[in-house]
């Protein structure tokens, strides 16, 4: 995977300058004074490295939230994280092809590349996109989990930066699909996963949904845990 550099940024720039291109130079800029092999870490960081997190971070917040009496809610809150990023990547397909942004290196030159083969439209970042979608997701579940699925997001549109194939607003705007998407339909979601939750937390499957142990101690505080309402309020203060 070669790198794609040409000419300076003062003299090779074409399309409008401004802030946004301005950022993309300094951001994929401090490529000229990093070693071959920290290119090739923020490159697999930004391809797979940050999703790969994240799927992590979405298991260990499972196995986490199952242990409580009011799982049920919060495991339909992470099945939710997944689905609302395949409906945000789906989204952004009309996006991108209404928008028909080319990808920065071919309108501005002196950009480094760190990855071959983007050859569809900029914006919105799929990546991005992806990634804050997941985040959100989890971060509604339970916050210490959120805030570090939400960090990794931000370093997966930092790499994709300085990767040299979108430009800030592209990770910018990926960020505020993936969460408008989350978030606008997470009421419909959650009516339809958290019963299902909760059928499921009474099956033979039901340690897939909340542990023997948590079942065995009921709900906490002597609730019903019967409220979809009131166990989200509880996952959110979690």
């Amino acid at each position: 995977m070669a790198g794609l550099e040409a000419g300076s940024p003062a003299s090779g720039t074409t399309g409008e300058p401004g802030t946004d291109v301005d950022l993309l130079y300094d951001i994929n800029g401090l490529t000229a004074g990093t070693p071959h092999w920290f290119d090739r870490v923020m490159e697999w960081t930004g391809e797979y490295g940050t999703v790969f997190a994240l799927l992590l971070l979405v298991l260990w917040c499972w196995w986490s939230v199952r242990k409580r009496a009011d799982a049920p809610p919060a495991v339909a809150g992470l099945v939710w994280a997944p689905l609302a990023t395949g409906l945000a990547l789906l989204i952004n397909i009309p996006i991108r092809n209404f928008v028909e942004r080319p990808r920065p290196f071919l309108d501005h030159q002196g950009i480094k590349v760190l990855v071959e083969g983007k050859t569809d439209y900029s914006f919105v970042s799929d990546h991005s996109t992806m990634a804050m979608a997941m985040a959100v997701g989890v971060f509604v579940v339970h916050r210490r989990f959120g805030v570090a699925a939400i960090a990794l997001a931000v370093l997966a549109g930092f790499c994709r930066i300085y990767m040299g194939v979108h430009y800030p607003t592209d990770v910018i705007g990926g960020f505020a699909l993936g969460t408008a998407v989350t978030l606008l339909l997470a009421p419909l979601a959650m009516a339809m996963l958290t019963p299902l939750a909760r059928t499921v937390a009474g099956s033979r499957a039901g340690w897939l949904v909340q542990s023997r142990g948590a079942r065995a101690a009921g709900p906490r505080d002597g609730s019903t845990g019967t409220h979809p309402a009131e166990d989200q309020r509880s996952n959110l203060a979690a």
